[in-house]
């Protein structure tokens, strides 16, 4: 898929607030500072598309982009260690299940995990809830380029085991580098083929011409 326009679509603060839309919706969810917004950003190949911080839990809000007027790509609020109150992060994550169960265009979610890191019970409950809630969800391995391949194959195989101990099955799982663009063809070809498909365009019959040389 080659991403020809890309555009903010407005915010909400929770389902109510989402804006009215037909488009299939694609959601980005992970831990505070799992690289959401870096990826968001890549995928799009727009800088600053979605901001960028160092502090984690900088997405407050739900985030709508409108993606080659096909389709919705979604920042959703992270879970974990946001630097707020407890009351806050709790409303956070109420916003957040609210929309992915409660939003009927939602077409899949991509939960990031960080490469970095062993695979963590928060992101496993995450994974284990997406599934019992029957949403569609696959898997993204962020920030592949800041570890070792031996590393990220490793923690990559301690989370298909994990996942396996569980039994859940996302649809896919990829690895991805906002930085070096890894992953970004796979993801965005992936969510091409969930696409409706285009109509064909009529091609209408030859116009005959030959009773002008009459």
């Amino acid at each position: 898929m080659k991403i020809t326009s890309a555009s903010y679509a407005g915010c909400a603060v929770d389902l109510e607030a989402c804006p009215v839309s037909n488009l299939p919706e694609f959601a980005f969810v992970g831990r505070s500072n799992v690289g959401k917004s870096s990826l968001v950003n890549m995928l799009a190949e727009v800088k600053g598309l979605a901001k960028i911080s160092g502090t984690p839990g900088k997405t407050k809000l739900i985030n709508f982009f409108r993606i080659n007027d096909r389709w919705t790509l979604v920042d959703l609020p992270g879970y974990g260690f946001a630097k707020v109150s407890k009351a806050q992060q709790a409303v956070f994550n109420e916003q957040v299940s609210n929309y992915l169960t409660g939003r009927e265009n939602l077409k899949q979610v991509f939960a990031l995990l960080d490469s970095q890191l062993e695979p963590l019970d928060t992101d496993l409950a995450f994974i284990d809830w997406l599934q019992q809630c029957k949403i569609p969800y696959s898997i993204i391995f962020t920030k592949t380029d800041r570890s070792a391949d031996t590393k990220v194959i490793s923690h990559e195989v301690q989370l298909m085991r994990a996942l396996n101990d569980y039994g859940l099955k996302p649809n896919e799982v990829f690895k991805c580098s906002a930085k070096t663009k890894r992953g970004r063809g796979a993801i965005v070809n992936w969510i091409e083929g969930q696409l409706p498909k285009k109509p064909k365009k009529k091609q209408g019959k030859a116009i005959q011409l030959g009773w002008m040389k009459k």
